[in-house]
């Protein structure tokens, strides 16, 4: 579980915009980049190049 007061602090460092926690995947989500970072054994990986791009279906989701 990622603590929300992380969340406020951590930022997408492509766009500078917040992020959206996916617990099911274990990923941080940008709305404004399109990018899921990963979190591996609880450690944030914030680099744009081991980001991968969201799913249509993901993006819309954010939007929900």
């Amino acid at each position: 579980m990622v603590n929300n007061t992380i969340l406020r602090i951590l930022v997408c460092p492509q766009t500078g915009a917040s992020l959206v926690y996916n617990e099911s995947k274990q990923e941080l989500w940008c709305r404004a980049s399109g990018l899921a970072y990963p979190v591996e054994r609880g450690v944030f990986v914030m680099l744009v190049d081991k980001a991968r791009p969201l799913t249509q279906a993901e993006r819309e989701s954010l939007d929900d």
